[in-house]
């Protein structure tokens, strides 16, 4: 009934005027349930500071409601009521999760460990990263890949946590939990047959999951965004929750898993960038095919984030277009 209810008030209306809509109940029921929604915060009256406040998250949040609004503020201030530890108890009789993801019955490349060249200077390598959107037709080489894979993916060192060792990589991750995993869809790799592996950190190899990948699919897990056919490789942020579960119990470490594959995508594309390889990436993919390619139950294990890269088109077409005085003409560059 609350459902209802909250409808006959979608705009702004009395309690009589609600009565009408729902002809099928009292008015003493329409007024008692509306009371009670309007004590709960679920209805506010016109021309309070709680409408003014309404007003400007539908401003601001009309276009993502509901979806991206409950899920924003229902995690806010989650440490006002419970006090935050440094170093949460594990909740009994969960035990810790493995560190790694390998899938032992798959076929495994190891990988060149042969180190790369990262010397270029860091403030060409910042100003000259770039999402690219054109790839020329030469594949990368497997040891350029592996390069790329061991130092944004690897394990630098392992430090004890507390609760057991734990390892760090060369992008800060809560809590040092490591719960994103990396999927690659092979394209145009030398050495390296078109499909879906996964990436394992500890033993810095390659593991076949499914066989066969083309440029169309590549497009169409990424809601048909063209320029991803003609990239080399995708790499699939995945999130294992249980590593970060396990410790954190907060809703609110979703938002770190979110931020945690952040960090992992800008030194993806640092590095890429630093190899010589145009890096891109895009949160636009359909998540229930992409899990599937990945061999993931998008439950407990569910993708976050989708990187690209590529060898750069020396002729690129996609190139954003430069200002110029007319670009300017129109825009606000400040409001308070």
């Amino acid at each position: 009934m609350a459902s209802e209810i909250l409808s006959a008030f979608e705009d702004w209306s009395n309690v009589e005027q609600a009565a009408k809509t729902l002809d099928h109940l009292t008015r003493e029921t329409v007024d008692e349930a509306a009371r009670t929604l309007f004590d709960a915060g679920a209805l506010v009256a016109e021309d309070t500071p709680e409408a003014e406040r309404d007003a400007r998250v539908h401003h601001d949040w009309g276009a993502w409601t509901p979806e991206a609004s409950f899920f924003h503020y229902a995690v806010q201030d989650v440490y006002d009521d419970v006090p935050f530890a440094e170093e949460p108890v594990l909740v009994e009789p969960v035990g810790l999760p493995a560190m790694f993801t390998g899938y032992p019955d798959v076929p495994r490349l190891p990988l060149p460990r042969r180190p790369a060249d990262l010397r270029a200077p860091y403030e060409r390598v910042l100003y000259r990263r770039r999402t690219h959107r054109d790839f020329s037709p030469d594949p990368v080489p497997l040891d350029v890949l592996a390069a790329l894979m061991a130092t944004v993916f690897g394990p630098v060192d392992f430090i004890d946590s507390g609760q057991g060792p734990v390892f760090r990589r060369t992008s800060p991750q809560g809590g040092a939990r490591q719960e994103i995993d990396a999927y690659l869809g092979v394209l145009n790799v030398s050495d390296l047959d078109p499909g879906w592996y996964h990436y394992n950190a500890l033993q810095h190899s390659l593991e076949l999951l499914t066989e066969g990948f083309t440029g169309q699919e590549a497009g169409y897990l990424c809601a048909d965004q063209d320029w991803c056919r003609d990239a080399a490789f995708l790499v699939v942020l995945a999130a294992r929750l249980e590593r970060m579960s396990v410790k954190y119990r907060a809703p609110r470490t979703y938002r770190a898993c979110l931020l945690d594959a952040g960090h992992l995508g800008q030194t993806f594309a640092l590095t890429a960038t630093a190899l010589g390889l145009g890096p891109a990436q895009t949160a636009a993919f359909r998540d229930s095919a992409i899990a599937e390619r990945c061999r993931l139950d998008n439950t407990g294990r569910t993708p976050l984030y989708v990187l690209a890269s590529g060898s750069p088109h020396l002729d690129p077409q996609n190139l954003p277009s430069p200002t110029t005085p007319a670009t300017w003409r129109d825009i606000t560059l400040s409001a308070p």
